[in-house]
């Protein structure tokens, strides 16, 4: 099986998923705000590593400034539903997908930039999903971020095929790898409910 070439992803999120998303809503908007912030954070940590190659820190300089602001999106949806913040023990998906990250550069930047695109297409797949499923001012808040997220994964694609170009790494093989590890985390079940996890198990 080869990854989709438009997203990545090998496999939809289960119907189960939705389902306990509409019975969690709350903490279904605690995770989201959670998500926007560690995708600032991988943005800006992936600046940091890759310092000396500018055009990577403009675009991720950008992807960053929109994920704070989907931040405050989400926080301000939470104050007028009343939703109160709270920390969540981390779920599974980020954790495992990382461990599946080769450790040695140059393929390390390539599968990180990977993970950042399967990480935004499984996003965006998640929020079009919901959309049609969700209060009105959910939905029409995910709505923007869902068109959003579809950016965002095509920048990390661009990014990632441009440094597999420049190292002679194979892109395509390891997007099925990660692929295939990613779409294992996003159908398994869970015990925890979490905007990556799996269906409830």
């Amino acid at each position: 099986m080869t990854a989709s070439t438009a997203t990545g992803l090998l496999a939809a999120t289960p119907a189960a998923w939705y389902e306990a998303a509409l019975g969690s809503l709350e903490v279904l908007l605690v995770d989201h705000a959670n998500c926007e912030k560690k995708a600032a954070s991988t943005a800006l940590g992936l600046m940091f590593s890759y310092a000396d190659d500018v055009a990577l820190g403009l675009s991720l300089a950008r992807l960053a400034r929109e994920e704070l602001r989907h931040y405050e999106q989400v926080l301000g949806l939470m104050a007028r539903r009343q939703v109160r913040y709270a920390r969540l023990p981390p779920g599974r998906y980020a954790a495992e997908l990382r461990r599946a990250i080769t450790t040695h550069e140059p393929g390390r930047r390539l599968d990180l930039l990977i993970a950042g695109q399967l990480i935004e297409a499984r996003s965006s797949e998640r929020f079009e999903g919901l959309i049609p499923r969700l209060p009105e001012d959910i939905a029409r808040l995910y709505a923007g971020l869902e068109a959003a997220e579809a950016r965002h994964r095509s920048l990390y694609r661009g990014l990632a095929e441009r440094h597999a170009a420049a190292t002679g790494l194979d892109y395509a093989a390891r997007l099925a790898a990660l692929a295939s590890v990613e779409a294992e985390l996003a159908t398994r079940p869970d015990p925890l409910f979490r905007f990556h996890s799996g269906p409830p198990g």
